[in-house]
């Protein structure tokens, strides 16, 4: 069906044009590094991994403390009651009941000069010290993950909320006209069943866009700790960054020498294999070297009214004979445990390996989706001016305009979501290349107005 009135065709078309148009961005936003800072203070999760961090980094000195000298102090006092019975040189026994106050007080000093099991804990507490910090930095690189994720799922839901606000717009639009085309006298009531069908769609689409967008700031608020309403877009202006040069190798490189997941594991292997020479130590003699001065008073009945100070310094070596078999069953098992953080060091290497491959190629991919897809919007866009040029000639009818601003949409939302796939896909690449950091969220900031 063909319009032959002018004046609604050229309603419609200017309508729908003006519904494309029709975007506008909140009053105050909230910019994706105002985002990061929020989250570092109040996400729960990051909190956590601060206070695991500074609890860890506590195995340092824990682990050097069994090296260094340890000194100890000791004081008693007790209040004694005593039957004596002495003896006279005639013979005879003279009971008596003294009572008297015995003080003991002491302290001592005892430095390790052979002990391999305090030399693996120092080794130990360091690895583990290590393995912490490794984990914080990895904890921090899940944070920005969250965090640009969160925010571009937000930003991809509002996308869709403003595209159904235009197809319900335009669908209604579409009834209004067919509604006075078939009051004249020149429509069909299939073309309103349809224009009415397509319509009550579009509201469906409309409500689940809105909760999908309700979701997506909610999601967003939990990681920053804050209500959000409004966030930037993205800047008119799209860049595509080039890669380093080197190829995924060079990426693959960099991953194994900077992957905190790859690198505190390193640091717990290194902890099992002390822990290792730990159990083996048990079979090992240890070498103290003790100094103590001690002070004692009625030390005993026969000294009840005596006072007496005691300075000593030695060397004490004790021997493990037997214990039952104690010590080779532990060895057996920190050897097992030892065994297993290997196995662990491959499973996430082959993990990270896996997520390098395929973060590298949605980088690479993206970028030849991004090209396409532009020229798909800039085509889109002549086929709309082209369509309404023709409804007015009365070549076309408003059906063909709506599909041509139906492409154009489509056309714009598969752009923005390959622009947040690549921006997605760069973080990650740089997460699992373990280079991820402050920087790139700035950069990535820089992507949004």
């Amino acid at each position: 069906m063909k319009f032959t009135n002018t004046r609604l065709r050229g309603a419609l078309a200017a309508a729908l044009l003006a519904g494309f148009g029709a975007a506008s961005a909140p009053a105050s936003a909230l910019g994706l590094m105002q985002a990061y800072q929020a989250a570092l203070a109040n996400d729960p999760t990051f909190r956590e991994a601060v206070q695991d961090a500074a609890a860890g980094r506590e195995n340092r000195i824990i682990g050097r403390a069994n090296l260094l000298p340890n000194v100890s102090a000791n004081y008693g006092a007790n209040k004694n009651f005593a039957d004596l019975v002495v003896t006279t040189q005639q013979g005879q026994r003279v009971p008596s009941e003294p009572e008297y106050i015995s003080r003991t007080a002491s302290v001592q000093l005892r430095q390790p000069l052979f002990n391999l099991d305090a030399l693996a804990r120092y080794k130990q507490g360091n690895a583990q010290a290590n393995y912490s910090e490794e984990q914080f930095r990895l904890r921090g690189h899940e944070l920005i993950l969250r965090v640009v994720s969160a925010y571009v799922d937000a930003l991809f839901a509002r996308e869709q909320v403003r595209l159904s606000k235009v197809q319900r717009d335009m669908y209604a639009e579409q009834r209004a006209v067919n509604d006075r085309l078939f009051t004249g006298g020149e429509g069909t009531k299939t073309d309103m069943l349809e224009t009415q069908a397509r319509l009550d769609l579009s509201e469906a689409q409309l409500l689940e866009a809105q909760d999908n967008e309700q979701a997506a700031l909610a999601t967003l608020s939990g990681v920053v700790g804050q209500p959000v309403e409004g966030l930037d877009e993205l800047a008119e202006r799209f860049r595509i960054a080039p890669l380093p040069e080197g190829g995924y190798e060079q990426w693959r490189k960099l991953a194994f020498d900077n992957n905190p997941d790859l690198v505190s594991q390193t640091f717990a292997i290194e902890a099992a294999q002390q822990e290792v020479n730990r159990s083996k130590a048990g079979h090992y003699p240890r070498v103290d070297m003790v100094a103590s001065v001690s002070k004692n008073t009625a030390e005993t009945l026969n000294t009840y009214n005596q006072e007496s100070k005691n300075r000593a310094i030695g060397i004490q070596v004790n021997v493990p004979i037997y214990a039952g078999g104690q010590i080779s069953a532990v060895s057996r098992q920190s050897v097992a445990g030892l065994e297993k953080a290997r196995a662990e060091y491959q499973v996430k290497t082959d993990k990270i390996t896996v997520e390098l491959k395929k973060q590298y190629a949605a980088v690479t991919s993206s970028t030849a989706r991004i090209q396409a897809l532009d020229k798909a919007v800039i085509s889109a866009k002549l086929l709309v001016t082209a369509t309404t040029q023709s409804i007015r000639g009365g070549v076309r009818i408003n059906l063909d305009l709506l599909n041509a601003q139906q492409t154009l949409f489509t056309s714009e939302r598969d752009l923005a979501q390959a622009r947040y796939n690549y921006l997605l896909a760069k973080l990650r690449l740089r997460a699992a290349a373990g280079t991820l950091g402050d920087e790139d969220v700035r950069d990535m900031a820089s992507y949004f107005r």
